[in-house]
């Protein structure tokens, strides 16, 4: 038998092997380990709930399917995750060294074995620090007043603003602070002016995150607080912001990461910058993000190769901030 020209698989004793022919002619050669995967699991699921239907009756057989589809499904959902993180690790460990954490890419080509991104890492750890010491504590505040004191048309204004913030392009950002920051007041371009761009970014995160962790504190702990005297704006430091302290980390982290690996404001802003600059404040500056962007543009094999690791350093940051700061959380809970 013949398709297109081409002999099907046969298996032994002359019939065709359909997993070869679904196999060969319509799905990538290297799907045959999924297809087999999909298969095992829907043969497992028919037959577990034939048998459960059987000697359990319908309600069992019902319950066991449903708990079995859902576990299928968060096993489909961690796997991009899994295989995006294992593919960065296994690629960025080829240039994990101790060059690529002491070195610039000052006076370094692209085809060039050599070279690091020293000067992108304090490049991002400054941008997104200076942006976080300003967007953290107005959004904590903004935050705090939509769900403590708002409560006619200014809370509504905010509270739609913020929405639209949330849906906010991060290149739309980067142009706002070129053409205010950089172009109308003629500050150029600096690390600084790249913070401005992640706090646009970071705020409406942080603010609709903190306002969701404000609202499930117990209202009868405002109320007992207020019992016994106590001011609204002390009962708010004291009792309603150590309460809600993990989700409000978890909030300010979430931001974090999202503008960890940030590359669209930061090349309009930032611009870049192959040497070590320690002053944000001070002419353009290098980040992560926009070094993995310059040597994946590269296209050279030694270029592609310090871009995975950047983005392996990316990853490592991001964990480390998070490990951190639930740290400093937990310890600040138990102290309070």
């Amino acid at each position: 038998m013949t398709i297109k020209n081409q002999t099907v698989p046969v298996v032994e004793g002359g019939k065709s092997n359909a997993y070869s022919l679904l196999t060969t002619y319509y799905l990538p050669a290297n799907a045959g380990f999924a297809l087999a995967a999909v298969i095992a699991v829907a043969l497992y699921l028919v037959a577990q709930t034939v048998v459960s239907l059987s000697v359990e009756g319908w309600r069992h057989a019902k319950n066991r399917l449903m708990t079995s589809l859902m576990l299928a499904a968060m096993v489909l959902a961690v796997l991009p995750l899994v295989g995006v993180l294992g593919y960065t690790v296994a690629k960025g460990l080829q240039r994990f060294d101790g060059v690529f954490f002491t070195h610039s890419m000052r006076a370094v080509a692209e085809s060039d074995p050599n070279g690091g991104a020293y000067h992108a890492i304090i490049g991002s750890l400054e941008q997104v620090g200076i942006a976080a010491l300003i967007s953290v504590p107005f959004g904590i505040l903004v935050a705090v007043y939509l769900v403590e004191y708002s409560s006619g048309r200014l809370g509504r204004v905010v509270s739609f603003f913020v929405d639209v913030m949330t849906g906010l392009p991060s290149i739309v950002a980067g142009l706002f602070i070129l053409a205010l920051w950089v172009l109308a007041l003629h500050m150029g371009n600096s690390g600084f002016a790249g913070s401005l761009a992640l706090v646009i970014l970071m705020l409406p995160t942080i603010v609709r995150s903190c306002e969701e962790m404000l609202k499930l504190v117990p209202a009868s702990l405002r109320e007992a607080s207020y019992a016994l005297g106590v001011a609204k704006w002390i009962t708010v430091v004291r009792i309603v912001l150590p309460t809600a302290l993990p989700g409000i980390v978890t909030g300010v982290m979430l931001a974090v990461a999202r503008v960890m690996g940030e590359t669209a404001p930061v090349l309009l802003t930032v611009f870049g910058n192959s040497a070590i600059n320690t002053n944000p404040f001070s002419g353009p500056q290098a980040s992560l993000p926009l070094f993995v962007y310059n040597e994946v543009g590269a296209s050279y094999d030694n270029a592609v190769n310090r871009a995975w690791t950047g983005a392996l350093v990316l990853i490592i940051i991001v964990l480390l901030l998070n490990l951190i700061a639930r740290t400093v959380a937990r310890f600040a809970r138990v102290r309070g």
